[in-house]
């Protein structure tokens, strides 16, 4: 790219910057809550709260960003806003675009925030991204939930806290949602769940998460949903394909529950310690027609019980298929029990590990500490997802049980440096040469990053540099604009019309 470009490619990005406006709120601001905001509001704004206690009640309908200009609704910096009381908080029906952040809810007695398609299931509330926001002490007592989401599909949760919930709710309640990431969040002291998928949700991935106390089913994948809210209408699951990936539970009535699920996995992660069960199989929706809950898999998982949740391990209930389970590569211990026969497990487990002493235990902060001469090293099966222990470590091969890699894979990925590098072409639209002259490492891995305006990383993948060019697909990616980072050490603007 040469200089002229690069500087169009600047100016382009400052007037897009200056068309947008922040709006502020605050008790004494002309603009007071999120429905006055809307009046005014367009695609790149943000709403920024100013720091306070805001006891008002925000609900706004149809409030929409595009792909390339998203409206983001967040605290200004470095101060302290708090949504307190009323029944909820936020309440945003058919949203688009959306990023929350920064935020904290206290104190409701209905939902905290709701998001839901506004019932029109056609078009789902969609693209939300919700971030560094904190749900604490609810002030309810029935089945009312620190996040409530209906019909949302294209999501991101990442970075949140919940503490605290209502006695029959969830830390994160979803009806008929698709497609989306649940990362690096902590549930303390829930309900009856965390988190809960049900009414046709499906391709949602949890993930790197920790979970203390995490209520009756810290995961609840499926439930009972009436027929007239399942997204789609025709689903015959409460919930398919939903991914648990490297997450650490500790406590819990039975922190894993199958309800009504199908096609789901449960893999690497740690469960220490469920007061009754480890895992349940359930079927709550009989309807004719419907799935029995079952061809769902538990992988390199680490199940830590005592006698009080060891017979059995398992609690299957009727209707449900248990025998289509897959089971492999897990460790069973019992610390009350060194003789114990292991779990009930309703088919035969390739590679069990029973009373195998995984060398785990909380230190002084509630934290979950293994044993670097665990021997969980290398028992893993290896499968091709997760990819990151619940540090973000790479998963090595063999890998280890349980949510931490003790033998985290070394990225071969170098920093590096080159003495020119051509991209083209600048505009592209269905692909992009990367032509290297002159590496300093020939024949190595590197990596390139590509990321949208927003942040968000598109597509990130590792090549060799050995053989002096790259092609790269891009043809999945929006028109706009994107930046590159190679290794870590070139950056470019990308045009992609």
């Amino acid at each position: 790219m040469n200089k002229f470009m690069l500087m169009l490619l600047i100016i382009y990005l400052l007037v897009n910057q200056l068309e947008s406006k922040v709006i502020e709120i605050c008790p004494v601001c002309t603009i007071r809550n999120i429905d006055e905001a809307k009046q005014i509001v367009q695609p790149g704004d943000t709403i920024m709260f100013r720091e306070g206690i805001y006891t008002a009640s925000n609900f706004v309908s149809s409030l929409q960003g595009t792909s390339e200009k998203w409206i983001t609704i967040t605290a200004n910096p470095n101060e302290e806003v708090i949504f307190r009381g009323q029944s909820t908080a936020i309440h945003l029906s058919d949203p688009a675009y959306i990023l929350i952040s920064n935020l904290k809810f206290e104190g409701q007695t209905a939902n905290g925030v709701n998001i839901d398609d506004g019932g029109t299931f056609e078009t789902p509330a969609h693209d939300i991204i919700i971030e560094n926001c904190e749900w604490r002490s609810m002030n309810a007592t029935g089945n009312n939930d620190m996040l409530k989401m209906s019909g949302v599909d294209n999501f991101i949760i990442r970075n949140c806290r919940f503490s605290n919930g209502s006695p029959g709710g969830s830390g994160i309640d979803m009806v008929g949602c698709h497609d989306g990431v649940i990362e690096n969040c902590i549930f303390f002291n829930q309900g009856s769940n965390s988190i809960q998928t049900k009414g046709g949700s499906s391709q949602i991935t949890i993930q790197k998460n920790k979970f203390v106390n995490g209520g009756l089913r810290s995961l609840n994948i499926g439930g009972s949903t009436g027929p007239a809210y399942f997204r789609p209408i025709d689903a015959k699951y409460e919930a398919k394909e939903i991914n648990v990936y490297s997450n650490i539970f500790i406590g819990s009535q039975s922190p894993i529950a199958f309800v009504g699920a199908i096609n789901c996995s449960v893999i690497n992660n740690t469960i220490y310690l469920p007061s009754k069960w480890a895992i349940r199989i359930l079927q709550e929706n009989t309807s004719e027609g419907f799935l029995k809950c079952g061809f769902n898999s538990f992988i390199n998982n680490i199940v830590y019980v005592n006698n009080s949740s060891a017979n059995p391990t398992i609690n299957i209930g009727p209707n449900t298929e248990p025998e289509t389970f897959y089971f492999s590569n897990n460790l069973w211990f019992n610390q009350d029990n060194l003789n114990w026969p292991g779990p009930n497990l309703p088919v035969t487990e390739p590679n069990s590990y029973k009373n195998l002493d995984p060398m785990i235990s909380l230190n002084n902060q509630g934290e979950l500490i293994i044993d670097k001469s665990s021997p969980v090293k290398g028992l893993g099966l290896d499968v091709p997802n997760p990819k990151e222990d619940i540090d973000g470590n790479l998963f090595n091969s063999p890998r280890s049980i349980g949510a931490k890699e003790l033998n985290p894979k070394i990225s071969t990925i170098e920093d590096i440096t080159f003495d020119r590098t051509i991209i083209s072409p600048n505009p592209a639209s269905d692909f992009l040469i990367l032509n290297f002259e002159q590496s300093n490492r020939e024949n190595s891995l590197h990596r390139i990053k590509i990321y949208n305006i927003y942040g968000s990383c598109e597509i990130d993948l590792v090549f060799q540099v050995g053989l002096n060019y790259q092609i790269i697909d891009i043809s999945s990616l929006a028109s706009g604009i994107y930046f590159i980072i190679i290794s870590n050490y070139i950056e470019r603007f990308l045009v992609i019309k």
